[in-house]
C-alpha cells in the first residue's frame, strides 16, 4: 500500500538550494558542485542505465550480495522493523532484502519526487500488504520521518556505496544524523565499495558506452533549464580520473576551451582545461570502513562481501 502526500503545488519553481549550491560552486578555486543535484529525473534515469552498464560492477556486485544472504540478513536483523532507504532511487536492490526480512513498513527517502513516487507505486504493488512511505528530501539535510513508524525499530538501509560521495568528515556527520534520526535499538546495512585495481575502478565511472559522460553533462544541461544558464554544452567533456593520495574516483567536468557563461544572472568564466569538480567517490579499507562506522555512531557487527569485485554489505548497530 502506498501512501503519500500531493506533489507540490508547483513544479516549476526554482529550488532555492539548488541555486545557491550551484552559484557558490561555480565561485570557488577550483570550481566544485554537489553530487545531490545529479539527480532531477533524467539524471536519475541515466543513472539507472548506468547501474547496468557491464564496467560498473558495484549495483550487480551488491545486488549478487543481497540475493544470496537473505537468511543471513533475517537472523541477525530480524522480523518487525520499519526499513528506512536513504536515497532510494528505484529502490531496484530493495525488494531481496524486503522479501528477506519481512519488516513492518518501508520508507524510501529520495530528493527526485517525481522519480521516488514513481517506484514507491511500483514497490508498494509488488508488497500489497507493506506499507510503503515515502518521504521526498535531501538526506543530507534534517528530515522527519513518517508519524506511523513511531515506535517500531528501524533498519536503515544505505546502499550503492553512496556513503563514499562524501568526504570523510561529511560522511561521519551523516553516519551521526541517521543514528539520531533512526533511534533507539537501530540497525544500519549500508554498502561500501573497497580500494580494487585501478583501471577497473576508472572504467566503471566513464564507460565505453558514454552514459556516465551523459550523467555528468546532465548537471549542465539541468543549470541550464532551471537556472536560465547558459553553458555551452560542446564545452564541457567528462573525465574520471583515480586520486591516489584520498583513495577515490573523481569526476569532472572540463573546459575544452575557454568559456564565458551566465548563471541565474551572475557571470563565470573557465580556462581551456579548468574543471568542475562534479562528484568523488571514495573507496576504503577493511579497517578504514569499520574506523568510519565507529566514529558515526555505530558499532559494526557482520560484513558481506564479494570475491570477485571487493564490496562489502555492512551490517552495524546504533552504538
Amino acid at each position: 500500500m502506498l501512501l503519500t502526500d500531493d506533489a507540490p503545488a508547483s513544479a516549476r519553481m526554482i529550488d532555492p538550494a539548488f541555486r545557491r549550491a550551484i552559484l557558490d560552486g561555480l565561485s570557488r578555486s577550483p570550481k566544485a558542485t554537489p553530487p545531490t543535484w545529479f539527480y532531477d529525473r533524467r539524471g536519475s534515469e541515466l543513472f539507472e542505465q548506468i547501474t547496468d552498464l557491464p564496467e560498473y560492477y558495484p549495483t550487480r556486485t551488491e545486488t549478487a550480495l543481497l540475493k544470496a544472504h537473505g537468511a543471513e540478513f533475517a537472523e541477525a536483523v530480524g522480523a518487525g522493523r520499519a526499513v528506512v532507504e536513504f536515497g532510494a532511487g528505484s529502490a531496484r536492490k530493495t525488494p531481496h532484502l524486503l522479501r528477506a526480512i519481512r519488516p513492518a513498513a518501508y520508507v524510501p527517502i529520495d530528493i527526485s519526487g517525481d522519480f521516488l513516487r514513481a517506484s514507491s507505486a511500483d514497490l508498494a504493488s509488488s508488497f500489497p500488504d507493506l506499507p510503503v512511505l515515502p518521504v521526498v528530501g535531501d538526506f543530507n539535510q534534517p528530515l522527519n520521518l513518517p508519524a506511523a513508524i513511531d515506535g517500531l525499530p528501524r533498519l536503515g538501509f544505505f546502499p550503492g556505496s553512496t556513503i563514499g560521495n562524501m568526504e570523510p568528515d561529511a560522511a561521519v556527520d551523516l553516519l551521526r544524523a541517521m543514528r539520531r534520526l533512526l533511534g533507539k535499538d537501530a540497525m544500519l546495512l549500508i554498502g561500501m565499495d573497497r580500494i580494487k585495481d585501478r583501471d577497473r575502478m576508472v572504467a566503471a565511472y566513464d564507460d565505453a558506452q558514454g552514459v556516465t559522460a551523459a550523467f555528468n553533462l546532465n548537471l549542465v544541461e539541468r543549470i541550464n533549464r532551471e537556472l536560465e544558464g547558459d553553458l555551452p554544452i560542446d564545452g564541457f567533456a567528462h573525465r574520471a580520473i583515480w586520486n591516489d593520495e584520498k583513495a577515490r574516483i573523481e569526476m569532472h567536468l572540463e573546459a575544452v576551451r575557454p568559456l564565458h557563461f551566465h548563471v541565474a544572472g551572475e557571470s563565470f568564466s573557465m580556462a581551456a582545461g579548468e574543471t568542475i569538480h562534479t562528484e568523488s567517490s571514495h573507496k576504503y579499507g577493511e579497517r578504514d570502513e569499520r574506523l568510519l562506522l565507529r566514529a558515526g555512531g555505530w558499532e559494526p557487527v557482520r560484513d558481506w562481501t564479494d570475491a570477485d569485485a571487493p564490496f562489502a554489505l555492512v551490517l552495524a548497530k546504533a552504538d
